[in-house]
């Protein structure tokens, strides 16, 4: 709790550019529920680093503020999952793809999470500012990223799939 805690604080004013504007923490309980309900992920490692996947990314937060209050192995995990703001976005984006095959299988799980609780809400809302364009485009760059990851977990690869098979990507 002390993590979600933490995440909430962290990302106490950020929002999601959904139309609702929803909170951004949201988000991150989401990819940590979506490992432990829909997966069947009880790691705890893995459901914290979920929580604080975006912190360093997003915040002021720190790798060693991260490992200071949550330990290595979380600290680890965030570090895998968390892509280089000073690169700029396209490079970002290649990089993903690109070293998602690399990731820590337990970063691989967090990505995949993460992926597919974007994936749903594009699903239902184009983001303020995004064209019909760059939401497909997103699709089509997940799809990418998520394929470099299988074999990772069965269940989260059949949930992103089925959005996959919805946009005709399979």
């Amino acid at each position: 709790m002390k993590c979600l805690q933490y995440a909430a604080q962290k990302h106490s004013t950020q929002r999601r550019k959904d139309p609702q504007s929803t909170p951004y923490v949201n988000h991150v309980i989401n990819v940590s529920t979506i490992l432990a309900v829909e997966a069947g992920i009880t790691d705890e490692g893995v459901l914290m680093a979920a929580l604080l996947h975006d912190v360093v990314e997003d915040t002021d937060a720190t790798f060693g503020d991260v490992e200071k209050l949550f330990g290595t192995e979380v600290s680890t995990l965030v570090r895998a999952v968390t892509d280089d703001k000073s690169l700029e976005k396209e490079e970002r984006k290649r990089l993903q793809i690109e070293n998602a095959s690399k990731t820590p299988r337990k970063g691989k799980l967090i990505k995949l999470a993460d992926k597919l609780d974007n994936l749903r809400d594009l699903q239902v809302h184009t983001p303020q500012g995004w064209t019909e364009e760059r939401r497909e485009e997103y699709f089509v760059w997940a799809k990418q990223v998520v394929d470099n990851m299988r074999g990772t977990n069965a269940v989260l690869e059949a949930k992103l799939d089925e959005i996959f098979r919805d946009r005709n990507l399979l």
